[in-house]
């Protein structure tokens, strides 16, 4: 397997049975990945490039401890690690009225995934105020997603077991379109008809959330690139969206009725 930035740790633990304890040798905030729950929310959205800025380890102390297990590393070079940045203009003039609290730590305790009730209070929040999430590790695909849509983002590492990430929102954020445009529904058509047979289809209208967003990155991890995943929904996976952009993958979306959506997720 051939490492680059983008490489996702679930898909390394998966390609070696060793690679998980040659990880966590690597660094000890990786020890929480010995954890099953918080393995299963930190590795299946972790890339190499974003674990180096949690543990504050280099990209080049990965691929040292994974080479004796066969592992490769592209000619792409992986990012260093960032040194702890600045405390940003919006944390300085934050007020205590304008933030939202949000202790994510009982949830993960029970053995939940927080990512559908972190989602629920983001669509609740107004212009001008802030999410403040406590959590126990810092979380950076959050951070990226939301960034991307306009938000403000700083993660204050209090000591290695408590993050308190903070998410403000400004005046202007990018909203995610959440129904399909006519422009969608004409490329639905052209899509499937180049794809032809060589579609896979998974259904995710029963699972409880977080497991449809879970369920469909695993498939498109072992996706081939000539074909693509139909899936069955009950809504538009709003959060969704940016993640399949930030894997180069491109999509068509189909509204049937209230409470059933379809899917045509490929490589762009």
């Amino acid at each position: 397997m051939i490492l680059t930035a983008d490489t996702k740790i679930a898909a390394i633990i998966k390609e070696h049975p060793d690679a998980l304890e040659a990880i966590i040798s690597i660094s000890p905030k990786f020890e929480k990945l010995r954890n099953p729950l918080l393995r299963k929310l930190m590795a299946g959205r972790t890339t190499i490039g974003m674990a180096t800025k949690i543990s504050g380890c280099s990209a080049t102390a990965f691929y040292e401890h994974l080479k004796p297990l066969g592992f490769k590393m592209d000619n792409i070079t992986l990012p260093v690690a960032e040194e702890k940045k600045e405390v940003p203009d919006f944390m300085l003039n934050l007020k205590k009225e304008q933030i939202v609290e949000l202790d994510v730590r009982p949830v993960i305790a029970s053995g939940k995934d927080p990512l559908s009730i972190i989602t629920e209070k983001v669509k609740t929040m107004k212009a001008g105020g802030a999410l403040k999430i406590i959590n126990i590790f810092e979380p950076i695909p959050l951070m990226r997603l939301l960034e991307n849509q306009g938000f403000l983002v700083y993660a204050d590492l209090i000591n290695d077991n408590l993050v308190e990430t903070y998410f403000f929102k400004q005046n202007k954020t990018s909203e995610t379109v959440a129904t399909p445009t006519t422009d969608v529904t004409t490329g639905w058509d052209r899509a499937l008809q180049q794809y032809g047979d060589k579609v896979q289809t998974i259904d995710v209208r029963q699972l409880e959330m977080p497991l449809p967003m879970h369920t469909i990155l695993e498939a498109l991890d072992t996706l081939p690139s000539d074909t693509a995943l139909f899936v069955y929904h009950k809504r538009v996976p709003v959060f969704l969206l940016p993640e399949l952009a930030e894997r180069n993958f491109d999509y068509r979306i189909r509204e049937i009725s209230d409470g059933e959506v379809q899917l045509l997720i490929f490589k762009a």
